[in-house]
């Protein structure tokens, strides 16, 4: 039984309605395409909305960018990238803001020209790379360094390194994560949409319904009961709604990640962790409710669990870590092996401006390994920030990032 409570719709919000979708060269049929994706997202906003669950960005992702733009020179990419630019301002498309992925780099040559595209056009070219690993398990070092070499050119051409926000690094990773920038399409799978939450207002609120319980177990395990069931309360309505939904544009309903996706502008996981009885994050126990709460986004029935759907651990998209990492609560190591538990892997992590490529990498290849090992989608996004060493504190100007002491790759 739910607390009446945590039936509240403001604890839980639908941060995105994602649609997948295909483009190929032909650059005239892109408009209609995208505009049919896009009115079906706004609408079915407009459906939530009127049902009381705030929508709070419709977005789109494609097949990689090189299956559709011309990517021989970054003179002909930029080309594309502007056509693109234009219509997504065109008059035709529904009067609110689209967010974009353009999909994944699948060659040297693409990652080598992202940092400038990355740079002209922001939040239209969000942008993953894949890496695998070979017979042993160890992820492509080739590749992986082209992509380090990348986030350090970012970091180098975009203002305060802000363009980093826009790629990431992808190990074992799978196609429909609503979340950008690590969401791709494959163009040999059918268009679909799927939706991304924001929750940790309602995992907080659930918390607090709890009285107090001197026993440890026992009040973990009431704590993963009320968690579970206020978000599963959320979701089979979110489901019900989605399902009911009619729109002539509708494509396959692929699920939902339902993980947390903290935000500056909601609670911040830290209070999450305080009141399972985590005196500070980083602090002993951190370990044990991170698994905890990876169990609660695991155990939700009723739709396909798609993406991450697991604990989101963004340094600085939440304010509480952010101030966190400020106080030297934590660091790169302790958030690594969090990843073995959690959801998401280094993601948007501020790092000294002259951390090497090399070493970029190297830890790149240690959240790989973690990833194939333990057969979970990890991602690795880093902020090389220019003239900036361990323990300084950021300048972000960004709507989406909060500013935090930065952190040393060891």
């Amino acid at each position: 039984m739910v607390h009446t409570s945590l039936k509240n719709k403001n604890l839980c919000k639908i941060r995105t309605i994602t649609s997948f979708l295909t483009l190929n060269q032909d650059k005239s049929t892109w408009e209609e395409t995208i505009r049919k994706a896009a009115s079906f997202g706004g609408n079915l906003a407009q459906t939530f909305n009127a049902q009381g669950y705030q929508v709070q960005s419709i977005r789109i992702v494609t097949n990689a960018f090189g299956e559709y733009l011309d990517t021989s020179s970054l003179a002909s990419a930029l080309k594309d990238m502007r056509v693109l630019s234009d219509v997504l301002k065109s008059p035709s498309m529904p009067n609110f803001r689209i967010r974009f992925a353009i999909g994944e780099a699948k060659t040297s040559n693409e990652i080598a020209i992202l940092p400038e595209l990355i740079n002209a056009y922001g939040d239209i070219c969000n942008a993953c790379v894949n890496v695998g690993v070979d017979e042993l398990g160890i992820p492509d070092k080739e590749l992986t360094l082209h992509c380090a070499q990348a986030v350090v050119e970012i970091g180098k051409i975009t203002e305060r390194g802000e363009g980093n926000f826009n790629f990431t690094i992808n190990y074992n990773c799978k196609p429909l994560i609503p979340y950008f920038p690590a969401s791709y399409h494959n163009s040999s799978d059918e268009n679909c949409f799927a939706l991304g939450l924001e929750t940790p207002d309602l995992l907080v609120a659930a918390l607090k319904c709890l009285e107090k319980e001197p026993n440890h177990n026992s009040k973990m395990q009431q704590s993963y009961a009320i968690m579970r069931d206020a978000l599963q309360y959320h979701i089979s309505t979110i489901v019900a709604i989605t399902t009911t939904y009619k729109h002539p544009y509708k494509t396959k309903f692929a699920g939902i990640d339902t993980s947390a996706a903290p935000s500056k502008n909601c609670s911040s996981m830290i209070d999450v962790y305080k009141l399972l009885g985590v005196p500070f994050f980083g602090a002993s126990g951190t370990l044990e409710a991170s698994a905890l709460l990876t169990k609660v986004f695991k155990a939700q029935k009723g739709c396909e669990l798609i993406g991450f759907s697991g604990l989101m651990l963004a340094v600085i998209e939440d304010s509480g870590l952010a101030a966190s990492a400020s106080q030297g609560e934590f660091d790169i190591r302790a958030l690594l092996q969090y990843s073995a538990v959690c959801g998401i892997g280094l993601d948007t992590v501020p790092i000294e401006g002259d951390t090497t490529a090399q070493k970029i990498a190297d830890i790149c290849s240690d959240t790989g390994t973690l990833a194939f090992r333990l057969n979970k989608p990890l991602t690795v996004r880093l902020f090389p920030i220019q003239n900036l060493k361990a323990g300084e504190i950021t300048h972000f100007e960004s709507d989406d990032l909060c500013n935090s002491a930065v952190l040393m790759v060891p």
